[in-house]
């Protein structure tokens, strides 16, 4: 792991970029799984990352809030420089939420229950304004009325949608999403993209690795393809559906679309 940034160099940080990764690399034992990734995230904008499975989409987000640790490179987020700093590390994930592609609910907890660990155990708030915090971000995603069920009383898109609530109610600056609809039947996955959308247009810096690629026509700012650990393209929607100028873009797109 590289020693953190010089002041100097951190001040020559963009102002506004919420995320800023330079010449970022992972490995496992010898597979070098992320190579040279250099990527900026502007505070509001919006990146869809696609690419074939293994390719390195979801190690690149994880490695964003430290649930994975690269080794070489510098991570930069909201102006705090990922290292082995315990509490940098902290102040970064709660800025940053998180869904997964399996929705890690308590199954023994009540869906507000759940919304209200974090707030209470993290961020020390009392409990009546902890649920008063959860039903808000339940109304957000249309789902209210299920607080007092259970997780398994819930379909996986009804799941999914408490798992975005769940990471809104810590208040987050940025919001990572790690395939959110994959493991949904496709009836479920519109309610959770529209649930996404809705972010969207809230203004929320958001990144999602995802294959769905109508949201990210119609939300995203920009479309990374990834491939072998790289960004291998990144550009507009309208010109990374249009124009696409790598051949290993172009062969994946005529896989994917139809």
């Amino acid at each position: 792991m590289n020693k953190g940034l010089s002041k100097k160099a951190e001040k020559n940080m963009s102002d506004d970029a919420m995320i800023e990764i330079t010449d970022m690399h992972k490995w496992y034992g010898d597979f070098h799984v992320l190579q040279g990734i250099n990527l900026k995230v502007q505070k509001k904008e919006r990146i869809v990352i696609c690419g074939p499975s293994g390719s390195g989409k979801s190690t690149l987000i994880r490695c964003i809030n430290r649930l994975e640790e690269h080794q070489k490179g510098h991570i930069i987020v909201d102006g705090i420089e990922l290292t082995n700093n315990i509490k940098d590390i902290e102040k970064i994930r709660a800025e940053v939420g998180m869904v997964f592609q399996h929705f890690n609910l308590f199954p023994h907890l009540t869906i507000i229950d759940n919304l209200t660990l974090g707030p209470i155990w993290v961020r020390k708030l009392p409990k009546s304004e902890a649920e008063e915090i959860a039903m808000f971000n339940l109304e957000k995603v249309h789902i209210a009325e299920q607080a007092k069920k259970y997780p398994g009383q819930l379909s996986g898109g009804q799941q999914q949608r408490v798992a975005i609530a769940r990471s809104l109610c810590m208040n987050p600056k940025i919001m990572l999403f790690d395939e959110p609809t994959s493991a949904l039947d496709p009836e479920m996955i519109k309610e959770v993209l529209d649930a996404m959308i809705e972010l969207a247009r809230e203004g929320m810096t958001m990144i999602v690795v995802s294959h769905e690629m109508g949201f990210a026509k119609s939300v995203a700012h920009k479309v990374l393809f990834m491939d072998f650990g790289q960004i291998v393209e990144e550009n507009t929607p309208e010109e990374f559906f249009e124009h696409p100028q790598h051949d290993r873009t172009k062969l994946f797109l005529s896989q994917i679309l139809h």
